[in-house]
């Protein structure tokens, strides 16, 4: 995993996204899913390059059952852009770099 993205947690889900001040995007993903360790690398470079407009945190749904089944997770990679505690898109599946930061500008 990558230094630009944060882990978050079932418990550490409403500080890092709800409450955050700047839009957030967050990976559901598991080890063991290929397509979520292809978009990982990605993700990364994107959270790198919009360090100070948008959080990218990932969230292991085999660790934290919670939150995915609050927001109805089904597949993985699913990706969803939250701003201002507020879910504003939802992806699934793997993307390349122009479709995540096409994504992102969903929340600017």
């Amino acid at each position: 995993m990558g230094s630009n993205t944060i882990q978050i947690t079932d418990d550490t889900f409403e500080k890092e996204v709800l409450q955050s001040n700047i839009p957030v995007l967050i990976d559901f993903w598991a080890e063991w899913c290929g397509p979520c360790r292809a978009l990982g690398p990605t993700l990364d470079e994107v959270a790198g390059e919009f360090k100070d407009k948008i959080k990218v945190v990932k969230l292991n749904v085999d660790e934290n059952p919670r939150v995915p089944s609050q927001f109805g997770i089904r597949s993985i990679p699913t990706v969803i852009l939250f701003k201002n505690g507020q879910q504003v898109d939802q992806a699934v599946g793997n993307m390349a770099k122009s479709q995540v930061i096409n994504f992102i500008q969903k929340a600017f």
